[in-house]
């Protein structure tokens, strides 16, 4: 009888991950440990070490995750008429609806030292942002006013998120507020 040798698989690595998503959404929370992770993808506490040097390193590829899911939802929500607000929309929707990877994603004092290379994924997105605004708007500094634009709705998603926007402003109309942060952006 020969010694049993573990052989890692693409499929756990996965696993790892998916899991891990799936718990930090039903939680409502990143902090989530190794060992919960392992547990829900059905493998030994030992087994996410294999995959990921660290625990950062495993929140960095939930992350990136997210991050891919974010840019596909921008996409969709993007138009050929230079109408920047259903991308705006479409970010506020996404922070409410998966607040717990919204905060991860952004969530840089986790990922730190994490080894992933997440900037290869977030840079590409905002660069793309730049690109839309100079395409739909005459602005001296398309990086300047994507960036205030990324500010103000990302603040509005913030506390879209938590719940917060509707306690603090219950009469703001959240649509009209996007709108106006999108048209004050650009000016």
């Amino acid at each position: 009888m020969g010694d049993t040798v573990y052989v890692k698989t693409e499929d756990t690595r996965s696993a790892l991950v998916r899991a891990g998503i799936e718990l930090m959404e039903e939680t409502g929370s990143a902090e989530i440990g190794l060992r919960e992770i392992a547990r829900r993808a059905g493998v030994s506490h030992g087994a996410p070490r294999r995959w990921f040097p660290t625990h950062r390193s495993l929140l960095a590829a939930i992350a990136e995750v997210g991050l891919n899911d974010l840019s596909a939802v921008l996409a969709a929500a993007a138009g050929t008429d230079g109408n920047l607000a259903p991308l705006a929309v479409a970010y506020v929707d996404f922070a409410r609806r998966r607040p717990a990877m919204f905060t991860l994603i952004f969530r840089h004092d986790l990922l730190e030292g994490s080894g992933s290379e997440l900037r290869t994924v977030s840079q590409p997105l905002f660069t793309w942002l730049v690109t839309m605004v100079e395409q739909s708007a005459d602005v001296e500094d398309a990086a300047q006013s994507a960036a205030a634009l990324w500010v103000g709705v990302h603040g509005i998603a913030v506390l879209s998120s938590t719940g917060s926007l509707g306690l603090a402003a219950s009469n703001v109309n959240e649509t009209e507020l996007i709108d106006r942060v999108v048209r004050d952006s650009l000016r």
